[in-house]
């Protein structure tokens, strides 16, 4: 659903990209990722890596919020821990999933 705000470049997604300084180009990247890991978690490969990357994202939103925006960062930090449990959870598909790609 957050997505969509960075989409449609509204409150407060357009004023916290534009205090990040990093133009519309990352808040669409942003909103891309956000869609694509959302659908990511509901296939079952692919589930952990969505975790782990929501992982790193959430880290970089709390950290926006924290130190950009002064907003709260109770939500990233519990959709940061919510993902990262998804990631320790599917770990092992993770893992054969990187053992496809790379062919060991």
């Amino acid at each position: 659903m957050s997505a969509m705000g960075k989409f449609a470049n509204v409150e407060p997604a357009k004023s916290t990209f534009e205090a990040i300084g990093f133009g519309d180009w990352f808040r669409n990247l942003v909103a891309v990722l956000e869609v694509a890991g959302a659908v990511a978690l509901f296939v079952p490969r692919l589930a952990g890596l969505a975790g782990l990357a929501f992982v790193g994202l959430m880290a970089g939103a709390t950290l926006t919020e924290l130190f950009v925006s002064g907003g709260g960062v109770v939500m990233p930090l519990t959709t940061l821990a919510l993902c990262a449990v998804i990631a320790w959870g599917r770990r092992q598909s993770t893992a054969r999933l990187r053992a496809v790609v790379t062919r060991r």
